[in-house]
């Protein structure tokens, strides 16, 4: 499934540096640069709420974007990287790099995984090795994700990247890679070790059973003095 174009408006940023993009985080907007095609990185601004209301319903990684920059003319380009503050989901820069529909590019699509597999019903692990995968096609081109079905995976099974219907786009990665597997259940063994009271510290072999025995002769001992009492 290809996915639709969509838009995004943001507008030249004269303002650089640290301080000045604390500034406009301050004000609202989130700072951003576009690059591409050997042509000098431009700044800009665009508005966080607009910003947010559109990676909410994107796969920002594959969608192509129609960049709509104040004053210029509207192009095309893909997310390249989101920075976000460490502690929270704000978005404090995004790097856009600019494309051409005519022009194959390198870009990875995600993975996921449908169904339920009989191997997990039967008490196997569903592992995913490879959440993505690396493909060349032009931008309109460009799948949402790749959709494989594991319903039929058994404890012991895999899939590769060469079982995945990938149509006409030339995918890069190896296709013997594995995408995902179901192994058995890991079963460890708890060694059961005897807890020795504190009293008995230090003892081994006989001593340590004289001792016991000691012992409990001592408690049945006491347990018996306890019913004459009674």
């Amino acid at each position: 499934m290809t996915k639709e174009l969509v838009t995004l408006r943001a507008r030249p940023r004269t303002r650089t540096g640290k301080s000045a993009a604390r500034q406009l985080r301050r004000e609202g907007v989130v700072p951003a640069v576009v690059y591409g095609h050997g042509d000098e990185s431009k700044s800009l601004a665009i508005e966080t709420h607009e910003l947010e209301r559109l990676l909410s319903r994107i796969h920002a990684a594959t969608t192509v974007i129609e960049l709509d920059v104040e004053g210029g003319e509207a192009q095309q380009v893909l997310i390249r990287e989101i920075q976000r503050h460490p502690f929270r989901s704000d978005v404090l820069h995004v790097d856009f790099f600019h494309i051409r529909a005519d022009e194959v590019i390198r870009v990875s699509i995600p993975v996921h995984l449908d169904g339920h597999a009989k191997g997990v019903e039967a008490g196997g692990i569903l592992q995913q090795i490879r959440h993505e995968i690396e493909v060349e096609c032009l931008p309109g081109e460009i799948p949402e994700d790749f959709r494989v079905d594991v319903s039929a995976l058994d404890i012991g099974d895999s899939i590769h990247i060469a079982d995945i219907d990938t149509g006409s786009i030339t995918v890069l990665d190896d296709a013997d890679l594995t995408v995902c597997s179901i192994v058995p259940p890991t079963i460890i063994e708890v060694e059961e070790k005897e807890v020795v009271p504190e009293e008995f510290e230090g003892l081994e072999g006989e001593e340590l059973e004289a001792a016991k025995e000691a012992a409990r002769e001592a408690a049945e001992a006491e347990a018996e003095e306890g019913a004459e009492e009674e």
